[in-house]
Formats: structure tokens, C-alpha cells, sequence
């Protein structure tokens, strides 16, 4: 998909802040995700008879009788965790949701399993987790660790900052300017190689907003996307400023050669354009965004 932000979409922010804690609910087949307690049905089906030849990743899943899915659950609208009601929602826990259904399992068989951006590659390699969908960028440099199913988003780096800042965008980032971002993100190494600003980083993107809202940071960077979710989430101190200044392309986190495993998930992509769509609209689209699904790469 390619993010495209529609400026002053304060209204959008709103509605988005009200859909995180109405998204769904976790129950298998349906979840919550009207203002009136409504139900709707989840757009994809749970498959059944599922069989895949020659995949390491699908062997283990079958083992098991459950996934071991990584995820993030501090991105609201993405991937997060409501402490209150501990129910997870967003675009890549749909999408999580959808390969497990995919493979044959409901949400009863998930093991949602909470991984850091620093540690993604060695929890896939070490078998800790089956697959991970959380906004994971597809690189040259990680793509010698492990293997990629995707894109199945595209989005662009970009900025938050404090309502009140006088930052517009990354060229107004200066030797005195703070940004926060991930350990191990791409982000923070754009920032290190293309501005003079200071650079702090943290093991969360949650700690970074926190860092903003108190004055120890002056700008959070990260895909657009995310940084769109945090403002929804608190629109009286946040805003999104600027425009992307790069492409970030996400996949799916797999088992370095497991090419079943990837072409499995790419053509469900490819033939499941209206289950995409609906989990778009579901999670992002109130949020003042609007996209279209991306083509998938090769296996490799």
C-alpha cells in the first residue's frame, strides 16, 4: 500500500482515536468494532485441510497445533495492546490474523509473542516465533538474515513532534535537534547519515513519544504510518509535520529459505485484495490515510 496523508485531518484523527478501543475484540469470527457494541464478521475464513509442501515454518506451525506470531503492541492502529482491555487491534495484527486463518488456524491456536525492533532476525532465526508482522521494512541487509513475504504496506519515513513545535519537516532539523527512534530501525540510521541532529534510542516507540510530550526529545522518527497513529491517539499534544522523506516497504518476517512459506503468503496477498482492503478501511482508513494495496515480490 502507499500512505497517503490528507493534511488537516483533525477530524479523521478523532474518529481514529474512538476506533482503537472499538477494534476487534479478539473472540474468533467477530469483534466489536461499531460505537453500539455492534459486531461484524472478520473478512477473511479460517481455512481448512491446509497443505504445504517443502515449508520448514509450516511443519513446525503443524507440530504445534498453534502459530507463534511476532508482533508489536505500542503503534496504535498497527499493532497494539489496550492495557485496559487487553484486547489487540490494528492493520498488522489483521494481517497476522489473516495468514494464521490462511494456514488453518483461528485466534483460540495464536501465541501473540511481543518482539522489539532490535531483535526481530534473531527471534525468527532462533524459532521463537513463526513469522513476524510489525511494521518490519524490507532491506538488502536483512533480507541476508532472513526471508521476506511481501510488501503487503508502503509508507514513508517522517516526523512527530510536540503541538506547539516550530519544526516543518526534516530539513528544519538542526545540530541542537533531538530525534528519538528505535535501536536497530532503519529510521534512526536515516536520521544519523542525513541530518546533523542528535539522536536517542530507545527500545519502544511508546518511550520516544513520551520523550516529546516531556521536552526530553524534540521529534520522533519513524514510518508515517505509525507516527499518524500516535497523533491520532493524543491530537491535543502531537501532530505529523512534513512529508515522507523515504520509502519503507513492509513484509513479513519468515525463516531465512523457507520460499513455500513466502509464496504461500504472497498469493494470498495477491488473490485477497478485498480482505485487504477491508482491513485497511477497518484500522487506517479513519485515520486520514488512503491507499492501495502493493504488488508482491518474487520469492527469492
Amino acid at each position: 500500500m502507499r500512505l497517503t496523508r490528507i493534511a488537516a485531518a483533525a477530524a479523521g484523527i478523532a474518529i481514529a482515536a474512538l476506533t482503537l478501543t472499538a477494534c476487534n475484540s479478539g473472540t474468533p469470527g467477530a469483534g466489536p468494532n461499531e460505537p453500539g457494541g455492534e459486531t461484524t464478521e472478520n473478512p477473511w475464513t479460517v481455512a481448512t485441510d491446509v497443505s504445504l509442501e517443502g515449508s520448514p515454518t509450516f511443519d513446525a506451525i503443524k507440530a504445534r497445533g498453534s502459530v507463534n506470531i511476532g508482533v508489536k503492541e505500542d503503534q496504535p492502529n498497527l499493532g497494539y495492546l489496550d492495557p485496559a482491555t487487553s484486547v489487540r487491534s490494528g492493520f498488522d495484527i489483521d494481517i497476522a490474523r489473516w495468514i494464521a486463518a490462511s494456514l488453518g488456524y483461528d485466534e483460540d491456536k495464536i501465541n501473540y509473542v511481543v518482539v522489539d525492533s532490535a531483535n526481530r532476525e534473531q527471534a525468527i532465526i532462533n524459532g521463537q516465533i513463526d513469522y513476524y508482522v510489525g511494521t518490519y521494512s524490507i532491506t538488502d541487509a536483512r533480507k541476508e538474515q532472513i526471508s521476506f513475504a511481501g510488501p503487503y504496506f508502503v509508507t514513508g519515513q517522517g516526523l512527530l513532534v510536540a503541538k506547539d513545535s516550530s519544526i516543518t519537516g526534516v530539513d528544519d532539523l538542526t545540530a541542537d535537534t533531538v530525534v528519538c527512534s528505535v535501536t536497530g530501525s532503519t529510521s534512526i540510521q536515516r536520521i544519523k547519515d542525513e541530518t546533523p541532529a542528535k539522536t536517542v534510542e530507545l527500545s519502544k516507540y511508546s518511550e520516544c513519544v513520551e520523550q516529546v510530550k516531556n521536552g526530553q526529545a524534540d521529534a520522533v522518527t519513524t514510518d508515517e504510518a505509525i507516527l499518524i497513529g500516535y497523533a491520532a491517539f493524543d491530537p491535543d499534544n502531537l501532530k505529523v509535520v512534513g512529508e515522507p522523506f523515504s520509502e519503507e516497504r513492509y513484509g513479513v518476517g519468515v525463516a531465512k529459505g523457507d520460499t513455500a512459506f513466502v509464496e504461500f503468503v504472497n498469493a494470498m496477498l495477491t488473490d485477497g485484495g478485498d480482505v485487504w482492503t477491508a482491513i485497511f478501511e477497518k484500522n487506517l482508513g479513519p485515520a486520514g490515510v488512503t491507499g492501495t494495496q502493493p504488488a508482491v515480490d518474487p520469492a527469492e
